[in-house]
């Protein structure tokens, strides 16, 4: 009898993928898997309802998480400060990838364009948190060292029922602070000799101008779908969710590279000052 002919298999969901990926506890391996999937392998279905899991997101047992009144302040100058500086930034990056397979799963009924373009977000950010990790070791330290806070993460637990809450107050809002706080964190690196450390937030604040453009560019299209005024929305949401009252200074051209327009940064920034 001639063998069973030997049948292709299906390609495997991008969603499902991604809420594998983002079940991980380990997040040096979540980073490096996000980064070796090829999404042109995988099919997107925007259509199916994945159940919610248990466990999500996966999270190794270091660091552990406490309340942002828990986190000590250290001066930068000092050795262990650095060190403590890289790792809440390689911690604000291990969130990041988690969010952005998180959005990748959790919503249906978005256009094919929206769940690659977040999973081309997830890999850059987990270039990010390699990066940064690269850079702390060369500190002598681990990520998993220091202690760090759950803020990022707890946003995405308000808006996990409503794509557009999510497109409105993780990357237009909490991501879009990074734009504004990168510039000033980067100076205080530099002032210390960490000239490695200033580098690598070029890299970052040169992607994160494009993740919170892609946040803009989303936003703006689910608005436009029901109907909805982007400014009076964004504005019902913050107060929906309790998002953070926004204070300067703002960094305007990374703002409005990312795609903020004028009418937007009057609600959002009030009449702040450039940052340079």
């Amino acid at each position: 009898m001639p063998p069973a002919p030997v049948l292709p298999s299906a390609p495997a969901s991008l969603r499902v993928q991604a809420l594998d990926l983002l079940l991980m506890s380990c997040t040096q391996d979540k980073a490096h898997a996000v980064l070796a999937l090829n999404v042109n392998k995988f099919f997107v279905d925007g259509a199916v309802d994945i159940p919610v899991p248990a466990g999500v997101p996966g999270r190794p047992l270091r660091p552990v998480l406490v309340h942002q009144s828990g986190l000590k302040t250290r001066a930068v100058g000092t050795h262990e400060g650095r060190a403590s500086l890289v790792h809440a930034l390689a911690h604000i990056e291990a969130n990041a990838i988690n969010l952005a397979l998180d959005i990748v799963w959790r919503f249906v009924g978005m256009p094919v364009a929206f769940y690659c373009d977040w999973f081309t977000v997830a890999q850059e950010e987990a270039r990010h948190f390699q990066l940064l990790e690269s850079h702390l070791a060369t500190l002598g330290f681990a990520y998993g060292d220091f202690v760090a806070h759950d803020g990022l993460w707890d946003m995405a637990e308000r808006t996990r029922d409503d794509v557009l809450a999510r497109l409105a107050l993780v990357p237009r809002t909490l991501e879009a602070r990074g734009l504004d706080a990168t510039p000033a964190v980067q100076k205080r690196l530099i002032s210390v000799g960490d000239r490695r450390g200033g580098q690598i937030l070029d890299i970052i604040l040169r992607d994160e101008i494009g993740h919170v453009a892609t946040g803009n560019r989303w936003y703006r299209h689910v608005c436009a779908a029901r109907g909805l005024d982007p400014l009076s929305t964004y504005t019902r949401l913050a107060l929906q969710h309790a998002a953070p009252v926004l204070k300067g200074p703002f960094n305007l051209p990374a703002r409005r590279a990312a795609g903020f327009d004028d009418a937007e940064l009057a609600v959002l920034c009030g009449t702040p000052s450039a940052v340079s």
